[in-house]
This record gives C-alpha cells, sequence and structure tokens, in this order.
C-alpha cells in the first residue's frame, strides 16, 4: 500500500515538511515521485525510514495498542454477598485506569482466560480473562459500553 507525504506524516506525528525532508535525502525506503506527488510503501502500516548519520536516533511516534480489557471475579464480594440481603456486583471489568462492576459481562470478540498461580495481579486475582474487544458491563439493569478503541 502507498500513502502520499502528508498521510505519512500523520501516520509518523511528525510534520509534512519533515516528510519531505526525509524523501529528499533518500531516507524513507522505496519512496518514488509519480508525477510531482510523493508515493511511500508501508511495511506493517508505517514507513520504512533509514536512520540519520548524526543526531539522537529517531523516535517516531508507533500507533498504540488498544489497552487490555482485564474481567475478574472478586471472590471476597462473593462471601460478603452471603452474609447480606443486597446483592453487590462481583465482575470488575478494568480497562487503563477504569473500573466497572457489574453482575454481567458480554465479550464482543476474542478473549482470553489466564491463570497465574506465582504472578497475581496486584488485587490478589490469579485468574482472570483479557480482551481488547467490546465490553458490554451490566450491573442491576443499567448497561454500560466499552468500547476497544
Amino acid at each position: 500500500m502507498f500513502v502520499g507525504s502528508t498521510q505519512a506524516a500523520q501516520l509518523m506525528g511528525v510534520s509534512p515538511r519533515r516528510i519531505r525532508q526525509l524523501l529528499c535525502e533518500g531516507r524513507i525506503e522505496g519512496a518514488f515521485k509519480a508525477g510531482k506527488f510523493w508515493m511511500i510503501p508501508l511495511v506493517e502500516g508505517m514507513p520504512l525510514v533509514r536512520e540519520g548519520t548524526r543526531g539522537p536516533k529517531a523516535t517516531w511516534c508507533r500507533r498504540r495498542r488498544p489497552p487490555i480489557t482485564v474481567i475478574h471475579v472478586n471472590q471476597h464480594t462473593i462471601r460478603q454477598n452471603q452474609k447480606q440481603e443486597y446483592a453487590a456486583p462481583v465482575i470488575s471489568v478494568k480497562r487503563g485506569q477504569e473500573n466497572i462492576y457489574g453482575h454481567e459481562v458480554e465479550i464482543h470478540g476474542p478473549c482470553r482466560v489466564v491463570y497465574r498461580r506465582d504472578n497475581p495481579k496486584p488485587c490478589g486475582a490469579r485468574v482472570w480473562i483479557e480482551t481488547i474487544s467490546t465490553v458490554k458491563v451490566i450491573a442491576n439493569g443499567d448497561k454500560y459500553l466499552k468500547n476497544s478503541a
């Protein structure tokens, strides 16, 4: 796939002028000019730039992965619910700094179940579910939607 200099600048998080400088220096691999437009090939979604001979190493802004959503069941809350009339939500859904509690969870996409006996989460959980997909949490009839992107 090929992109222009402006699109390449957006992907790399630099100015279009800096991309044109790199093109003039011949540092972007496989780039060529078609008429008055630059055609820049993408390798794994990014232009391939050779390192320069001077200055600090380049630190291009790579696309960040979406944060992983972690779902686990709070055993402590389950034990407390047996003693109380009100049933507190026992499922915890954590994504980044956000934490939502609920009674039901729907995962709209692939996920994996993780068990780490010797390396638990900071909350003490040793078994949890990880996903980058959209998660729908239902707490006492209220619906919350967490998007992955």
